[in-house]
C-alpha cells in the first residue's frame, strides 16, 4: 500500500534486510513490504540461484519506484514500473532450472503482490512489458483495495490460480497472494489495515488474519475446471462414463455413470450390491486417505459420509474421491512448506514437493487397486502396459537403466534418468494412446514421485500409480 518517505543509500549492503531501509517517514499508511514475508523469502532464494541484474532484494520491487532504485541493481530507470514483473520473471526461470515447485509457486505469487503507494487509495503503476516466461503473461500486481482499480484483484487471483496450475502447484494458493481490506481514504492517522514484519517467516497478513482475497476457493476452482464448477455434470470418482444405446441410430445417445467395479453386462437389480463392494462409495464417516507421510504434519483426513458431496477436507466437500486427496496432499505440502521456510523442520522445501507427489501417487494407486484388470487396460487408451523396467543389458548398456517394458506402444531408448521414461510415456499416453484424463494425470503424479527415488524403487513407484 503506501510508502511516500525517501530511503537512505544503501550502497554496499549485502540485503534489504540486513540494515534499516527507510529513514525521515513522512505520514503515511503503514508500509507492507513484508506483509507476505514466505513469498518475499521463497523469491529471494530463487532470485539469488542467478541474478544477472545484480538486483539486490526482492524487497525492493514492492516499494514505490524512487525507493526500489536503490536496489534494482542494473535494471535502468526507465523499467522500474516492471521490475517486480522482472524480478519474478528471473525467480520463476532459476526454480524452473532447478526443478523445485515451492519456489516456482512463489514467484507467481510475487508477482502479484500489491506494491507500496504514496497514499491510501492509490494505485501503482502496471507493466508495459511481456513476461518471458508464458505462465506470467496478463498477470499484474494487486491494486490498493481502496482505489478504483481494485475492482481488477478479483481478476488477477483468478489469472493467478490458472498460472499455479500451468506449472502444476495447487491453483488454491492464489488465495494466499491476496491484499488487505481496503483502508480508509483520507484517515488522519494513516493506520490502514496494513502489517509490516520481516520477523515473521510465515507472513503477518495471514498470521494476523488479516488476508482478504478478493475471490473464494469456489470461485477459483471453478475458473480453473475444478469441483466447484459444473458439479451436477460430473461423474463421482468410483465411477465412469458409459454410452446407453438408445436404439435410434442417428439420436444422440444418452451418457450416464456407472460403477467402475460394476461388469456392465449386469442388469440393474445388482447395482446395489455393486456398490457396497466399492470402496469408495460412501458409508458411515471413513477416512479414505491411506497416505502416511507426516513431513511438516500429517495430511488432512478425507471423511467419506453419505452426504450429497460425500468427501470433505477440512470443511471443503466434493464430489469425488480424486478430488478430495489431491487437496488433502496439497494442504499437507503447504503445511510442509510454511515448516521449512520458518526453520520448524530441515532440508528445505524441496522434500515437502516430493512428499506431495508420493501422496497423490498413493491415491493413484488406490484407485488402480480398486479397478478390474480389463478397466485398468481400458484406462491406457489404444496402448497396452505403460510399465517401466529397470534391468541391465537394455540397448547394450552394461549397468542397469530405465526403458518402457512395452517397446510396441512406447518405443524409447533407454536412460539412465527414469524421468525421460516416465515424461516419454505420460505423453504418448495422452496423445497417441488416448487414455482418459485420470491416467494421465496419475501417470504424471508416478512420475513425480519416481524421480525422488532410484533404480527398482523408481520403476515401482511410477508402476505402482499407475497400477501396471
Amino acid at each position: 500500500m503506501k510508502y511516500g518517505s525517501a530511503m537512505v543509500a544503501l550502497a554496499g549492503i549485502a540485503s534489504a534486510r540486513e540494515v534499516s531501509l527507510y529513514s525521515g517517514l513522512s505520514k503515511r499508511e503503514v508500509p507492507q513490504e513484508h506483509s507476505h514475508e514466505a513469498v518475499l523469502r521463497a523469491c529471494n532464494v530463487a532470485l539469488k540461484l542467478n541474478n544477472p541484474l545484480n538486483i539486490l532484494d526482492c524487497v525492493f520491487p514492492l516499494l514505490g519506484n524512487a525507493a526500489a532504485a536503490n536496489g534494482a541493481g542494473d535494471v535502468t530507470a526507465d523499467r522500474l514500473d516492471c521490475l517486480q514483473q522482472i524480478v519474478a520473471d528471473q525467480a520463476l526461470t532459476n526454480a524452473k532450472a532447478a526443478g523445485d515447485l515451492d519456489l516456482a509457486a512463489n514467484a507467481i505469487l510475487f508477482r502479484v503482490l500489491e506494491r507500496n503507494t504514496l497514499t491510501v487509495g492509490e494505485a501503482s503503476a502496471l507493466c508495459n512489458e511481456t513476461p518471458v516466461n508464458a505462465e506470467l503473461v496478463g498477470l499484474a500486481q494487486h491494486q490498493d483495495p481502496a482505489s478504483a482499480e481494485a475492482s481488477g484483484n478479483a481478476q488477477i487471483e483468478l489469472d493467478t490460480a490458472k498460472a499455479l496450475v500451468l506449472i502444476g502447484a495447487d491453483p488454491l494458493l492464489a488465495l494466499q497472494g491476496g491484499t488487505f481490506a481496503p483502508g480508509e481514504i483520507g484517515d488522519p492517522t494513516a493506520a490502514g489495515n496494513t502489517c509490516n514484519d520481516e520477523n515473521d517467516a510465515i507472513g503477518c497478513i495471514i498470521s494476523q488474519n488479516l488476508l482478504t482475497p478478493a475471490v473464494t476457493e469456489a470461485e477459483i476452482l471453478a475458473a480453473v475446471g475444478g469441483d466447484a464448477a459444473a458439479d451436477e455434470e460430473v461423474c463421482e470418482d468410483v465411477e465412469e462414463p458409459v454410452v446407453v444405446d438408445d436404439g435410434n441410430d442417428n439420436a444422440a445417445d444418452e451418457e450416464v455413470c456407472e460403477d467402475v467395479d460394476q461388469d456392465t453386462g449386469n442388469d440393474n437389480n445388482n447395482n446395489n450390491n455393486n456398490n457396497n463392494n466399492n470402496n469408495d462409495a460412501p458409508t458411515g464417516t471413513v477416512n479414505v486417505q491411506t497416505f502416511t507421510g507426516a513431513l511438516g504434519g500429517a495430511a488432512p483426513a478425507v471423511i467419506s459420509s453419505a452426504a450429497e458431496r460425500p468427501f470433505e477436507v477440512n470443511g471443503a466437500t466434493f464430489l469425488n474421491a480424486g478430488a478430495a486427496l489431491q487437496r488433502s496432499c496439497a494442504i499437507q505440502k503447504n503445511a510442509c512448506a510454511n515448516a521449512a521456510n520458518s526453520g520448524q523442520i530441515q532440508g528445505g522445501t524441496g522434500q515437502c514437493d516430493q512428499q506431495e507427489n508420493e501422496c497423490r501417487a498413493a491415491a493413484a494407486l488406490r484407485k488402480a487397486r480398486r479397478s478390474s484388470p480389463s478397466r485398468r487396460q481400458a484406462a491406457f487408451g489404444s496402448c497396452g502396459s505403460p510399465a517401466i523396467q529397470f534391468v541391465a543389458g537394455l540397448d547394450g548398456r552394461q549397468q542397469e537403466s530405465f526403458g518402457p517394458v512395452n517397446n510396441a506402444d512406447f518405443n524409447h531408448g533407454s536412460a539412465l534418468n527414469i524421468r525421460i521414461i516416465a515424461d516419454f510415456i505420460c505423453g504418448r499416453l495422452q496423445s497417441s494412446c488416448k487414455a482418459d484424463a485420470a491416467t494421465v494425470q496419475a501417470c504424471q503424479a508416478g512420475a513425480a514421485a519416481a524421480a525422488g527415488a532410484q533404480g527398482q524403487a523408481a520403476a515401482d513407484a511410477f508402476n505402482a500409480a499407475l497400477g501396471a
